[in-house]
Parts: C-alpha cells; structure tokens; sequence
C-alpha cells in the first residue's frame, strides 16, 4: 500500500525499532488518540471535538460521519507530531461513549440518520409504555428501563424512520454503539462486532447468559440480524484496512481491545480485583466497583454491567451514572459566560469560603443514579441578595461532589462494606478543590493517579495484554499515584452540608 498521504516527508525522523499501542478515546464531545510506548507511557496525543445537535429539547445528537472524521484527524496528528511510522503501531484499542446508538447501511456504510446520544431523552415516552417489564429488564440486563440506553434508541429508530424496519429485517442495516461503528470503519466493513461492556448497556443483552436476549429484542421489535458479534474485551475485533478513503494507517493492525469508557477507566485505575472502586468526573460523573463474579442485583438506583478482568474477560460491577458532571462546568462557561476555561473556576472561588447557602441541581437531562427521574430539571436555590457568580461556581463544583455521594452511599449499603478509598480520574479530577471537597463529603482518601487519562489508557494497556506487548502482571507498575486527598470535615458539617442537597434534588423532582 506505501505510507498513507501525509506521512511520507517526515520519513526519515522515523525510529523503527519502537513499538506503539494506539488508543482511540471517543467521547461525548470530542475524540483524543493516545499513543503508548512498550513501557506504558504516553508519548503523544491529539484531541479535536465535533458538533453536538439539539433539534428539540432534551434531544441530543451526533453525526456519525463527523465523528470517524475526527477519529483520523486525531490519528494522523498524533502520529505527525509523534515522527511516528503508522508501522509501528501494533495494536489499538478503543474505549467510547456508551449508549450512543448508531444505525447504518451495510453496503454503502452510511448513516441513516444522526445517532441518537445517551444523554437524549426523546425515548422517555417508549420508556413508561414499558414499565411493566421493568422487573424482566433489570433482572437479565441488570439495568433500569431509562431513555440512557441503546435499546429504546434503536425502536425509535424503527418506529419512526419511513422503511427502516423492513430493510433491518432483509439484514441490510448495522447497529452499532460507537465502537462498533469504530470497528466497521476502521476494518471497512470487515467486521461488525462489539464488546461486553458496550453490549451490556443496551438494555437487549443478558448479562447472565452473555447473549443478546430473543425476549427483550421481541418486547423491543428489533430485528436480531442488525446486531454486532459480541466478544471478549480482550480478543481481536478485525484487523485495520489501509486505503485512501479510510483512517491514516496500514493493513494489518489488530484491534484487540475494546472497553465502554467506564470500564476502561476501571481498568486503567487498576480495579481488576473485587471491592475496587473509581470514579470517572468527565462529561458526566461515573462510579464503579468491581464485584468479581458475583453478579450484585441493586435494590436502590445502581446498575448491574459487565466490567473486564485483567486478562479481557468480563466480570461484574454495580455503577453509579451521573448524567452531568463536567457539563455544568461547560454550561457556566458557555451559556452563562463565567469564565473561559473550566480550569479558571478553581481560582475564582479562592477568595469564597462557602456557597452562602446557594444549591445548583444540574439536572439538565433528569435525573440519573440513584434518583432515576427523567422528568426533573435543574435549579438553582438558596439565593439571596448577598448570593454572587463566584456562589453558583461554587455551588456547581460542589454538586459534582455531592451526586457522587448520593451514588457511593448506596454502594455501601447494597455490599454492606466500608469503602475507604476511591480512586478518580477524568478532566475535572484537576480540579483541587473539588477534590478536597469530595474527599470530605465522602469522609474517605482519593486516589489521584499520574496519568488522568485513565480511560485511554485502560483501552491501551488491554489492548497492549492482548496483542503479547504488555504482561498483565507488569500493569500494577505502570500506575502511579500522583496526590492523595485525605478527608478534614467534621460530621456534623459533613451532615449539615448534605442535608441542604437531599432538600435541593427534592425540588428538582417537584412537578
């Protein structure tokens, strides 16, 4: 095939000897390539975001096309500004959005209409007419009937797209979550398949038998012949064709990890072993414990999924889902115009000792974990005269901290064990005070690692121990602690503190 366009002029800089593990992150608002070298390190990387589409309230979409785009946009510049041969990349994985639905025309492979997001709540209605196969879904799926998963995108996709269910059962569509979509066009069409964990938030896959489940895809009406090959997270999903039209690298590369971005975080922390938990602050905030082999069933808001053991092969873990977290921050930056940069609220707020009595609910898309109310909106409560902007930053910074809370209470009550120390990563982790302060609220250390891309890299290091580059048992070695938060509230502000949240999500709920 030669060098792909672009690559050819930096040849001589290239150092052929090194080997490289490629990680795709592809996230809610932006995609990132991460290149890892033999000992686990970052060596470069590139990111470059993508349009978000609201065509009506509580509507969330994504163009497919735009987002592969980004993909080899964000491939080529790492490898440029890498010297890297695309050569010597040896294996990829990719971790992704979850839920994120995606239908497509196995021929032409193109989109038949926008994806439908996992924050999109259009599907709310198909949820209630479903509630009384509430007990039958969370027991095979482990999940809640709730607009955040796959399976009620794709019937609203078949309802509501003129001749789309006819052609889905002649088997001329593809579903996909987004690393199926990855994986498609990273193989051109060689190979539709998924992972565990990408699978196990559809709401049509038994995470007890570990198949797609013929009950819930009748209760549904989807067609079995549009869904992908379920593997393995650790296992090779098809191997990368070169070709103009494709991403920026050769034929032959194997794909051989695959991880839902929370997942793959737990992974890149290192919770591979039962009673480990971490929790991801990204676009929204996601708390997960391993459980091993035993399959937990939550009697409160948690979600039963299928995580990854250290070698690739699923196991079970109960999961908090925020819905916003780093998005409030977003929202304050660009729709109300507090700062420029989220990093510039850490220091606006240095100078403000409290949140003087102000509450933010950020409740922009309802309610995830544990409160699971799709209808309840964000508010903002407590003002008073003396209440200014530097109050509401405050206040949203601490609301990302007290979600968390809501979700890791219930955590120690269903496994009825202490948790002492949580483990985070994600964007607004650097965020210091949000920090402390959620060591305080939570009363337990924080684990901030070296490398807060712990998501990428769990994609990378699975990847890594599949393809033989990496041993499963030198992983340990590769993560770093780089600060832990120790709690310094006393309980009864901790409790007072507290208290003035629950008053606040109860407001958000009122009709």
């Amino acid at each position: 095939m030669g060098h792909p366009i672009g690559f050819a002029p930096i040849k001589r800089h290239f150092m052929m000897k090194n080997k490289y593990i490629l990680a795709l992150d592809q996230g809610t608002t932006g995609s990132r390539a991460l290149i890892f070298n033999e000992r686990g390190k970052i060596v470069r990387s590139a990111y470059k975001e993508f349009k978000q589409y609201y065509p009506k309230p509580g509507w969330v979409e994504h163009d497919a096309q735009e987002i592969w785009e980004s993909i080899c946009h964000v491939i080529k510049a790492a490898l440029i500004k890498g010297h890297i041969d695309p050569k010597q990349i040896k294996a990829i994985g990719i971790t992704n959005q979850r839920e994120t639905s995606v239908i497509w025309e196995r021929k032409t492979s193109k989109p038949v209409a926008r994806a439908i997001v996992w924050q999109c709540r259009r599907t709310a209605d198909i949820c209630q007419k479903l509630k009384k196969y509430t007990q039958t879904f969370r027991h095979k799926t482990g999940l809640v009937v709730d607009p955040y998963f796959s399976g009620t995108k794709i019937k609203w996709y078949l309802d509501n797209i003129k001749g789309l269910r006819d052609k889905a059962r002649k088997g001329s569509l593809c579903f996909g979550t987004i690393d199926s979509w990855l994986i498609w066009k990273l193989t051109a069409g060689a190979s539709h398949a998924t992972d565990m964990t990408n699978a196990s938030r559809t709401l049509i896959f038994n995470i007890r038998t570990k198949k797609w489940d013929d009950q819930l895809l009748k209760i549904l009406g989807i067609p079995k012949q549009i869904l992908p090959k379920v593997q393995n997270s650790g296992s090779v999903f098809g191997r990368t064709v070169g070709a103009r039209h494709a991403a920026p690298l050769p034929s032959g590369i194997p794909i051989t990890g695959v991880l839902g971005d929370q997942q793959a975080a737990l992974y890149g922390q290192g919770c591979t072993e039962p009673g480990t938990v971490k929790n991801t602050y990204g676009t929204g905030c996601f708390i997960m414990l391993n459980t091993g082999k035993k399959f937990v069933a939550s009697k409160g808001g948690l979600l039963t999924t299928l995580a990854s053991d250290l070698k690739g092969k699923p196991v079970y873990a109960l999961e908090g889902a925020i819905f916003i977290a780093g998005a409030v921050m977003q929202w304050l930056r660009d729709e109300l115009k507090f700062f420029k940069t989220a990093p510039e609220s850490e220091k606006i707020i240095n100078d403000v000792k409290d949140t003087h009595g102000v509450y933010l609910v950020p409740a922009f898309t309802g309610l995830g974990a544990p409160y699971w109310d799709a209808q309840a909106r964000g508010l903002i409560s407590g003002l008073t005269r003396g209440a200014n902007y530097k109050h509401i930053i405050r206040a949203a910074l601490e609301a990302i901290a007290y979600q968390t809370k809501d979700v890791f209470e219930l955590m120690k009550k269903e496994t009825g064990k202490p948790i002492r120390e949580l483990k985070v990563d994600g964007g607004a982790c650097k965020n210091n005070f949000l920090m402390q302060f959620q060591s305080d609220l939570l009363d337990c250390r924080i684990l901030r690692p070296q490398i807060i891309e712990s998501t990428a890299q769990g994609a990378a290091f699975l990847a890594a121990v599949t393809a033989g580059i990496y041993k499963a048992r030198d992983l340990a070695q590769m993560n770093r602690t780089g600060r832990i938060f120790k709690p310094n509230m006393s309980d009864a502000k901790r409790k007072e503190l507290y208290a003035g949240w629950l008053h606040a999500v109860e407001k958000s709920k009122e009709r």
